[in-house]
């Protein structure tokens, strides 16, 4: 188990803007009636999802209005330019992944993780293995032997170049020996309809984003990159019981443009601490099988360059390069 896991196992223990929800007059009052909160994620994608689930939530936490923009391009380099250049003042927001850190490693773009503030974690979000209901595929082992018998037998989908599951499918790759293409798409949503059309044999994703497709019963889950099984699956074998050593969760948080006042910070704890517990929203979160990890602002800073440490490390070990601009 690399660094990189084993910092997170440890972590876990501790399409156009819309107006998502109106805060009550009873709600404490924020310093500002409208906050934005972007995402680089396509409508349908797991930070559009669940920003938009938590912001129902949030506004009755925090005394304001959310609205939640879809900022896309160059996997996060546009929108976090947009929140490194926007006023540092609880106006405006950023969902989190580990794709702003892959982005900012290999990509340089201008404006880079370091630019931001993280201001708060909210989830650890366990990556799963899909296909459609037609496969032939039961499980990864099944998988890893049609590519090893032809490679261009089975294509693997995951979402963007800077994505963390395009990323872990070369620890993949090297722990399998596996040499099948790997296709990236916009976002989880464009992989999600690439899985149900059998243009890609499988997908790398998140349950909040397959939840009607699995309920519907048109995808199946194969596998999780997770520790140990996931509850509302417990039929479903982890890739460590199929033999493939990869454990590795996504972590969903907010970060604010740098220099953010001492007391924005504070309302947000304590707003991300709150709506933790509404029940409603855990409800929602327990059935997407998202992983409660609040962390406050200090333990988050830490958190996220320990994380892209750990990135630089795997993307040396793995020989994953920066691209070149054209």
């Amino acid at each position: 188990m690399n660094s990189m896991i084993r910092k997170t196992a440890v972590a876990m223990t501790m399409l156009a803007a819309s107006v998502v929800t109106t805060a009550p007059a009873m709600a404490a009052e924020y310093p500002h009636k409208t906050v934005t909160l972007i995402t680089h994620s396509k409508a349908g994608g797991g930070t559009d999802i669940f920003l938009r689930e938590m912001t129902k939530h949030l506004g009755k936490v925090m005394g304001a209005n959310f609205v939640v923009e879809n900022v896309r391009g160059g996997s996060g380099a546009k929108a976090m330019a947009k929140l490194a250049t926007s006023p540092a003042d609880g106006s405006i927001f950023y969902g989190t992944t580990p794709t702003f850190i892959n982005t900012s490693l290999l990509s340089k773009p201008k404006y880079t993780y370091k630019n931001l503030e993280p201001v708060t974690n909210v989830f650890l979000d366990p990556q799963i293995v899909y296909v459609r209901s037609q496969s032939s595929f039961k499980n990864i082992k099944e998988v890893v032997a049609a590519a090893k018998k032809d490679a261009l037998s089975v294509k693997f989908g995951v979402t963007t170049p800077g994505s963390l599951d395009r990323q872990v499918m070369e620890k993949f790759k090297s722990l399998t020996g596996v040499k099948s293409p790997v296709i990236t798409h916009d976002g989880g949503g464009e992989l999600l309809i690439s899985v149900l059309n059998g243009t890609v044999s499988l997908g790398i994703g998140e349950i909040q984003e397959l939840s009607g497709q699995l309920e519907a019963g048109k995808v199946r889950i194969i596998t999780t990159y997770t520790k140990d099984r996931l509850k509302d699956f417990p039929d479903v074998m982890t890739a460590r019981e199929q033999g493939i050593d990869l454990v590795i969760n996504k972590f969903r948080g907010i970060a604010a443009p740098k220099g953010l006042p001492a007391n924005i910070i504070a309302a947000w704890e304590k707003g991300i601490q709150d709506v933790l517990e509404v029940p409603a929203f855990k409800a929602w979160y327990s059935k997407s099988s998202l992983v409660p990890t609040y962390m406050n602002h200090d333990e988050y800073g830490k958190f996220i360059n320990d994380f892209a440490e750990d990135q630089k490390e795997f993307f040396d070990k793995y020989n994953i390069k920066k691209k070149k601009k054209k």
